[in-house]
Formats: structure tokens, sequence, C-alpha cells
């Protein structure tokens, strides 16, 4: 198994390529990390829930359909990010690695560490981290489709 990274500058983009990458089959595969701005404004910090968002009440329409489009999601708040949304097979590696933060689930997840800050500091910086966790054989379709749609900083590991 291998992992595709990537980031978007924003919501639509990832949405339409989040979209895409679920017609193609890789529904289960999916995974996003997105600032919680609803909530950084509001100052409300939740934890990592387990529900299963394809229909999108858990995040409130937080991210509009984007979450709508992976399964799992749920918020929580790391300490010097602050409220991000998760949802897919990383949502609970970040759940369980809270104090590492995005990085630590990334390492987690076999990301080399300089990689994992990288993709950490995008995120704070207000990109939306896109991920696709799949075989060998599916990589590179990934990877194009991301591409695409307007994905940055596309990295297999």
């Amino acid at each position: 198994m291998k992992t595709v990274l990537s980031t978007f500058p924003n919501r639509d983009a990832a949405e339409k390529a989040v979209a895409e990458l679920r017609r193609k089959g890789f529904d289960k595969d999916i995974s996003i990390v997105a600032r919680d701005e609803q909530n950084r404004e509001k100052n409300q910090y939740t934890t990592m829930g387990t529900d299963n968002i394809t229909d999108g009440a858990t995040t409130g329409g937080m991210l509009g359909g984007l979450t709508g489009l992976a399964v799992g999601a749920g918020a929580l708040a790391i300490p010097g990010i602050g409220p991000l949304i998760a949802a897919g097979p990383i949502a609970g590696l970040l759940s369980g690695a809270a104090t590492g933060g995005i990085a630590g689930g990334l390492v987690d997840w076999g990301i080399p560490q300089d990689r994992s800050k990288f993709y950490e500091e995008r995120v704070k910086q207000g990109s939306i981290l896109v991920s696709i966790h799949t075989d060998d054989n599916h990589i590179n379709e990934a990877a194009d489709t991301l591409r695409r749609f307007g994905a940055q900083d596309v990295e297999t590991h």
C-alpha cells in the first residue's frame, strides 16, 4: 500500500477531486484534513467523532460537500493548529496522535517526518490536505486525478 498526499488551495477544487476519486472507486481510501474555520471563529473545540458523515450532518456543513464525500469525519483540536475536520482513514490516526499533530499522524502512516511537517504547515496555512491510501496498481491513477483538479504538492510515499 502507498499513499498519495496533496493539498488544495480551496474547497471547490478539493470537492471536485474527491468526487472524481469516489466515482473511480477510491471511496474508503480517501482522507481529508482541513482547518475548521467555523469552529475557529466561534472558539469551539470538539473531539474526534466516529460518525459516518456521508450525509454531512455531523459537521453541520462546515466544509460544505467536502466532508460529505468521505466517511468517518469528525472534528478535533490539535495544539498549535486549532480545530480541524478530518475524514477517512487518517481521522483515526489523528485522533490517536493529537499531541503529535497532523505530522505525527502522517509519520504513523509511514510518511517521512520532514514531509509530514511540511503538510501540517500547509494545513495550518489554510490548505486542504487530501490523501489516498491505495495499492501500487492504483497509485498513479489517484495522483493523476488529484493533479487534474488542481492539487498542489502531490507526492507518493
